[in-house]
């Protein structure tokens, strides 16, 4: 049953009864001043809505440019607190961590992945005793540490479910043992967020929340985030058989509604551009907090645009984050949350 819910197009069908014509009626003159502008403006873009995702590599002193993703960088665990302090004092709550591991620690196995002392432990437990206060959200998934680029182990050509879960469970306890707030499972197998739940609950980590990307799709615009963790060189085949098909809209409401009675706390919806019919309709049908993710290929072309001279790169960022909170979003996982963050300081917002 679809719910009404504050701001929804469901809640605000009923208001254009009142609707005035012209010439006694004119919109502009809302439009004419920029404080009448500020006083009815529907949403707002702030740094508290906004997450900043970060790539995280081995060493020290490190700051490894990315090519395909202009602006964004690989960052050893050292160089990595200094970006999220600045996050910090600029008002963004959390980070999202990925990890670039290296070639020698990926196996079939992925078992990497629930290391205790692998890369993004040592980041969890580094930015929470040097940036108190910051929000650390990981993801759960294997293709950083599988040397076929997939989410989960490969049997006979095809990605088995029940194995990578189990892996996946023992991946978001290593996680939540290291201190993270948030695990984001962004595999795509049937039945993952009820096993970490159930295993985060049993080992005394009931705190740490689950945001699930209940809707990720199997997308073309991903490819620089695969160059930024390298994976997109060592998939084989794709991965059409466990991430959704972009043609479908109520698979995506099953999705959602299963993960949430798993026990998810928030839902991702990936990527975000294309896909903001389903951020609305999830919004409208559940009510329950909605994250979009501003995906790697998204941000790439706003840049390349940019670069050209083609667009404002600011101006059309800062459009695309309204589009996303418009569409009924509680937040935005954007490569350009620090431009934003920056800019809305600028202009004297918070």
């Amino acid at each position: 049953m679809t719910r009404s819910v504050p701001g929804s197009s469901s809640a605000r069908s009923t208001a254009h009864s009142s609707v005035g014509t012209f010439p006694a009626t004119r919109l502009r003159r809302n439009r004419s001043n920029d404080w009448t502008r500020r006083l009815v403006r529907e949403h707002e873009v702030t740094a508290s809505c906004l997450v900043l995702p970060l790539f995280v590599v081995e060493g020290e002193n490190v700051t490894q440019p990315i090519d395909s993703m202009p602006g964004v960088f690989r960052y050893s665990i050292d160089r990595l607190t200094e970006v999220v302090d600045e996050a910090r004092a600029l008002g963004i709550p959390s980070v999202a961590l990925f990890p670039s591991v290296d070639d020698a620690l990926r196996t079939d196995d992925a078992r990497e992945s629930w290391n205790p002392d692998n890369l993004v432990c040592r980041a969890i437990k580094r930015l929470k005793s040097a940036v108190p206060g910051i929000g650390v959200i990981t993801d759960v998934a294997l293709d950083p540490y599988t040397t076929h680029g997939h989410d989960g182990f490969l049997r006979d050509g095809r990605i088995v479910n029940d194995e990578t879960v189990e892996a996946l469970t023992h991946q978001a306890l290593a996680h939540a043992a290291a201190g993270v707030d948030i695990v984001a499972p962004s595999d795509m197998m049937d039945g993952r967020v009820a096993a970490i739940r159930d295993a985060l609950d049993r080992a005394g980590h009931d705190g740490v929340g689950i945001v699930s990307y209940a809707a990720k799709y199997a997308s073309g615009f991903y490819g620089p985030f695969r160059d930024a963790v390298g994976s997109g060189k060592r998939l084989s085949g794709d991965k059409n058989t466990y991430q959704m098909d972009p043609a479908n809209s109520d698979e995506a409401m099953r999705e959602i509604e299963m993960d949430l009675k798993e026990g998810a706390d928030m839902i991702i919806v990936k990527p975000g551009l294309p896909y903001l019919d389903i951020v609305r309709r999830a919004k409208d049908t559940f009510g329950v907090p909605m994250i979009a993710y501003h995906v790697s290929g998204e941000y790439a072309m706003l840049r390349a645009a940019a670069a050209n001279g083609w667009l404002d790169y600011e101006q059309c960022l800062m459009e695309t984050l309204m589009g996303f909170r418009r569409a009924g979003c509680d937040a935005v996982i954007t490569y350009g949350a620090l431009d934003a963050a920056r800019l809305i300081k600028r202009q004297g917002r918070k």
